[in-house]
């Protein structure tokens, strides 16, 4: 079959699929480690919140197959996958679930880390703004939503590893390089495109905007100090 080699994948979008990964792994073993590794923990944290908000910028205003409206199809879509009538680059319909299960439940864990606090020492940049039971339960839900991302990180990688020896499908080796080989005769294949740096720009700023907001700018002041009246 003659083949011809396309862009899939841009380079923002790749950086972001493995910082997020290394993001995440530093946030696992951090916690797991404990102790003073839990200020690193609360960093990798509100870098993930700007990934995060990235991510949703670039979905919107990124290249083609960064879009959520290129990949984001609902049911018929994902029937047509299933019967064989789906080709295309990018994310198929079904792998856009996961992207979307990834994205929105990595999300949660981040944000409600914000306002976590670990029953030691550790509390989250923004717990000052909420009451202690707000406190209380957006850390339980933290601690349970960390057992939903084991499951679908484990799911996520089977899939890559069931589309490369069943279906002789590489998909990590294109988001390392942005590049793929597809049937040259077939029109459906159309190389990535848009995109661009003014784009980038922005949807960088908005990310960063996110770091510096959830930082705890905006916690209210600490309550002064009792004064001494020396008696």
């Amino acid at each position: 079959m003659n083949e011809r080699e396309i862009r899939v994948w841009d380079l923002p979008l790749r950086l972001f699929h493995w910082l997020l990964v290394a993001l995440v792994v530093g946030a696992v073993a951090s916690v797991k480690i404990g102790g003073n590794a839990m200020v690193w923990h609360g960093r990798f944290g509100q870098a993930i919140v700007g990934l995060i908000v990235f991510r949703l910028a670039w979905g919107l205003i990124g290249s083609r197959t960064a879009r959520f409206a290129s990949f984001v199809r609902g049911p018929a879509a994902i029937r047509d996958y299933f019967a064989g009538r789906w080709a295309g680059i990018g994310h198929n319909p079904l792998g856009a679930l996961s992207v979307l299960a990834l994205i929105g439940l990595i999300g949660f864990q981040a944000a409600t880390g914000l306002f976590a606090y670990d029953d030691v020492s550790f509390r989250g940049p923004m717990a000052p703004m909420v009451s202690e039971a707000t406190v209380s339960r957006l850390s339980g839900w933290h601690r349970l939503a960390e057992w939903a991302i084991y499951g679908l990180v484990a799911l996520h990688v089977a899939a890559i590893a069931f589309y490369g020896v069943v279906r002789r499908q590489r998909l990590v080796g294109p988001m390392i390089t942005g590049r793929k080989r597809v049937p040259a005769d077939d029109a459906r294949y159309r190389e990535n495109e848009g995109g661009g740096v003014p784009r980038f720009v922005v949807a960088l700023a908005l990310a960063a905007l996110a770091v510096w907001a959830t930082s705890g700018v905006f916690n209210p002041p600490p309550p002064p100090p009792p004064v001494n009246l020396g008696w």
